[in-house]
């Protein structure tokens, strides 16, 4: 049986209670406990942040991976040639020569053209 935890927040440092009943719902996905306290985690899913998982009250998890943009300015780009008109590109990956590269619209395009 759980009981209700006070948790110190990462971000703002504030204690918060992670409650029994978000204990089992945590503990029924495999989640880990939260790190960050309710108004901590819903600000950095407004600016994008990470995905994560579970809430309070299950109220299930937020984006994730490449959505909002959020560590988007710290990426890496690179600078590659177009396989299709030729172009100079900026890509999110290191090219391998393996595989054509296109620029973002030569890449639209060849995405519609690909439509089920």
């Amino acid at each position: 049986m759980f009981q209700d935890r006070n948790i110190g927040c990462v971000e703002c440092g504030q204690d918060f209670v992670f409650s029994a009943d978000d204990q089992q719902y945590h503990s029924e996905r495999g989640y880990s406990d939260p790190k960050r306290c309710p108004s901590c985690r819903a600000a950095r899913r407004a600016q994008g942040g990470g995905g994560g998982g579970g809430g309070f009250g299950g109220g299930g998890g937020g984006g994730g991976g490449a959505g909002g943009g959020g560590f988007r300015s710290d990426r890496p780009m690179f600078t590659t040639t177009c396989a299709q008109c030729g172009q100079e590109a900026q890509v999110p990956f290191q090219p391998r020569g393996d595989r054509p590269v296109y620029c973002n619209s030569c890449f639209s395009q060849q995405r519609q053209s690909r439509s089920w």
